[in-house]
């Protein structure tokens, strides 16, 4: 199950895993300045009102690191080991933060020995409490059950989630054969259609229909589905029920109709202006917190290439609605790296890439000059990557709907980098697509914070940098 929060899909499971998360967070504190002061006079500061907020204060950032780290994604593939590692960093990021409250507000003072303790706490039970919670969601009673009406190609989409986290919020109980399906679906699961749609899916206690028919014209059940509907059991497309367990729009499944009926793709003057006044403060900001590792990236290449050699960057992109200009960065390869003037994908291990470029990429240290590009209009700070013109035409002439992923301004960070690693081919430009289309239909400013604050994982970690 889930619920739809400031335009984004929320699992219900890992909403409440944050919510447990928080509170034992926030108790871990006390449970620290018990064993350290002595359960009496915990009690006596937490009656006077004296310790409540820095228990607040530490629970709000540790859940900010936590999900900083991706540990409240549903694409989160770490084992044992990595899921502790992260929820460390999560609760480093977290002391982190708190001494910069700290010290920006003297007032408050805590023991080094008090928050040290606190964060050992809420590591452990935070540790402990997720693995209760992997052993309790992977069992069935936890998740919707799922008909799927339809076994052909289209339904066939849905064997792609094959993997036990990809069905972690739901079970396909069968799929029942339309007419003109050439059916696809795996046998076991395949059942006869009932003479009674709603008897039967009451019967086997059906959350969900998602309709999945090769040919809607033939044989569409419209009166059994509204029966169904109206006794409470949702009613979904295909498109809708991938786009909300996948984070992405299944172009294969996806018509146009769907994109022009459908929810989403609105954007009014009021979240355009809120939009644009948070990129100037936000860029503004991280422009004065990164001027100290700016000055550095600019010391390193002068140093390793010569201090003729150029710093930064220029190279023609697609802006919004098909705009070209020229986005900032710092040089990461050789000054000659496209000498014949065609434009290539970058690759792995491309031995293109200079030392300096290639710790600068990993690190992203050479996004920041594009804060100026921010500043002036041509990028927001969340969005699609920018593309070059060379290989937007190609795209557009081989991937459908590529074009609409210029409605909006590309962006420093976005969807698509959080879920895909480096696209460097035609294939790669389509799946990254379907993440970019799923940010255009969805964003809001709260999704645009939450996308910040997991871009902290992506850096720190290093992931799909080339």
């Amino acid at each position: 199950m889930s619920i739809r929060l400031f335009n984004m899909h929320i699992r219900l499971p890992i909403a409440l895993l944050a919510l447990v998360e928080a509170l034992l967070f926030f108790f871990a504190a006390y449970f620290a300045a018990a064993i350290l002061l002595g359960a009496g006079a915990t009690r006596v500061a937490t009656r006077s009102g004296e310790f409540w907020p820095t228990a607040l204060l530490f629970a709000g950032l540790a859940s900010v690191g936590t999900f900083a780290m991706g540990l409240y994604s549903t694409r989160q593939r770490s084992g044992r080991i990595g899921l502790a590692m992260r929820v460390l960093a999560a609760h480093l990021v977290a002391v982190a933060l708190c001494a910069l409250v700290f010290y920006v507000f003297p007032d408050i003072k805590v023991s080094p020995r008090l928050l040290g303790l606190t964060v050992g706490v809420a590591v452990v039970s935070s540790l402990i409490v997720r693995l209760l919670f992997e052993r309790i969601m992977d069992q069935n009673h936890f998740k919707r059950r799922v008909l799927v009406y339809g076994a052909g190609q289209r339904a066939a989409s849905l064997l792609a989630l094959r993997r036990r986290v990809d069905q972690r919020g739901f079970r396909i109980v069968a799929f029942i054969a339309a007419e003109g399906d050439n059916v696809s679906a795996p046998g076991e699961r395949l059942t006869e259609r009932p003479d009674d749609l709603f008897e039967w899916s009451e019967r086997h206690e059906i959350d969900e229909i998602v309709v999945a028919m090769d040919d809607r014209r033939q044989g569409f059940p419209l009166h059994e589905f509204l029966e169904c509907r109206l006794a409470g059991i949702e009613i979904l497309e295909l498109p809708t029920f991938l786009e909300r367990e996948t984070g992405k729009l299944r172009l294969d499944v996806t018509s146009p109709s769907w994109f022009i009926f459908g929810e989403g793709f609105r954007a009014s003057p009021l979240q355009q202006g809120l939009e644009r006044g948070f990129d100037v403060i936000a860029s503004s900001g991280l422009l004065i917190v990164s001027l100290p590792f700016m000055l550095l990236t600019v010391l390193a290449i002068k140093f390793e290439d010569g201090w003729s050699a150029p710093v930064l960057y220029r190279q023609r992109r697609v802006g919004q609605h098909g705009r070209v200009f020229d986005v900032m960065k710092f040089r990461s390869m050789g000054v000659d790296a496209e000498k014949p003037g065609k434009a290539q994908w970058a690759t792995a291990n491309d031995p293109r890439v200079t030392r300096v470029g290639s710790v600068i990429r990993k690190t992203r240290l050479d996004e920041l000059p594009q804060l100026f590009n921010v500043l002036r209009g041509d990028m927001s700070f969340v969005g699609p990557r920018p593309e070059r013109p060379e290989f937007v035409e190609q795209l557009e002439q081989t991937i459908p709907y590529y074009r609409e992923r210029h409605t909006v301004k590309p962006g420093i960070t976005g969807w698509a980098q959080l879920c895909y690693p480096y696209g460097a081919s035609e294939k790669d430009a389509l799946e990254k697509l379907q993440y970019d289309l799923y940010y255009v239909k969805n964003r809001s400013l709260v999704f645009d914070l939450a996308i910040i604050v997991q871009t902290v994982e992506v850096v720190l970690w290093g992931k799909g940098a080339r």
